[in-house]
């Protein structure tokens, strides 16, 4: 299917593209990398008035330091983050979600802020950035203002930011010295998860001592499983004890059913995933 017409704005800097979201109205959209995007607009599922594309805003793409944190921008490609020495080293959570989005064609196209904006609660990073803690800076006509991913992810495919601002990068407190493993089902390769683990632990001699842990397509949003972090918490990094405190992984959830399962096995698959995650992530 052909999409529908819409105009085409292609700006060089976020003050531009902010000028043109503002400008375009309600009806506009922006188009990072485009492999969520496109297909849409092909099978007529949105109907933009305007497309606004970041591809030539060169200062959106790119990974640095800055004190505590990782600030990596949002047209930065998953392929740039999975190959990034500062990611691998200080955020090495991000690196191992990275490595299973979709395939290599997709990763060299796909965006990191465009793939959080999307807000798909089956998307590979939306937990890993919830399980960080990071932090969201987006840019609108007020200027910028930073959202804890707590906060950002509302609902299905809905986030904080409003029509006319932009995500312009995300900030990720450094995990130094921190193992992580992202632990993903799905029926095909390549597929949506059906339930995914995002895992990243820090042990001394043998024992946990801080955990976070996060669930992809665990509900609308993704979702914190505090209760296995606080069970995780000077925990002895064996097999035994970290699968009990897995137990608690579908606390809080609000999985859906639908034709690849039903509710129950998706709360099983999250304990028996989490497990899996926390135990690998672990032995890191």
């Amino acid at each position: 299917m052909i999409p529908a017409p819409f105009d085409y704005v292609a700006p060089s800097t976020v003050d531009e593209a902010i000028t043109a979201l503002a400008e375009a109205g309600e009806d506009a959209k922006v188009l990072a990398g485009g492999q969520s995007l496109l297909p849409v607009l092909r099978m007529r599922l949105a109907t933009p008035t305007t497309l606004v594309d970041l591809g030539k805003v060169a200062e959106l793409r790119g990974v640095r330091e800055d004190g505590d944190a990782l600030v990596i921008g949002s047209m930065t490609t998953h392929y740039d983050v999975q190959r990034d020495a500062l990611v691998a080293e200080h955020a090495a959570l991000l690196k191992a979600a990275t490595d299973t989005v979709a395939d290599p064609q997709i990763r060299h196209r796909g965006t990191f802020g465009g793939a959080i904006a999307h807000a798909d609660p089956a998307g590979d990073l939306l937990a890993p950035v919830l399980a960080l803690g990071c932090e969201l800076v987006v840019a609108g006509p007020g200027g910028r203002r930073t959202v804890a991913a707590a906060d950002f992810f509302q609902d299905m495919f809905t986030t904080a930011l409003a029509a006319d601002e932009l995500l312009v990068e995300v900030r990720v407190p450094k995990h130094t010295g921190w193992h992580a493993h992202y632990e993903k089902f799905n029926r095909v390769a390549q597929a949506w998860s059906m339930v995914a683990v995002a895992a990243c632990v820090r042990t001394e001699a043998g024992t946990i001592e801080e955990a976070r842990v996060a669930l992809t397509n665990m509900g609308s949003t993704p979702v914190r499983a505090a209760g296995v972090e606080e069970a995780l918490v000077g925990c002895a990094a064996t097999a035994e004890a970290i699968r009990g405190a897995a137990e608690r992984a579908a606390e809080g959830t609000n999985p859906t059913a639908d034709g690849n399962s039903d509710v129950e096995y998706r709360q099983h698959l999250a304990r028996v995933l989490t497990g899996r995650a926390v135990l690998a992530a672990a032995g890191g």
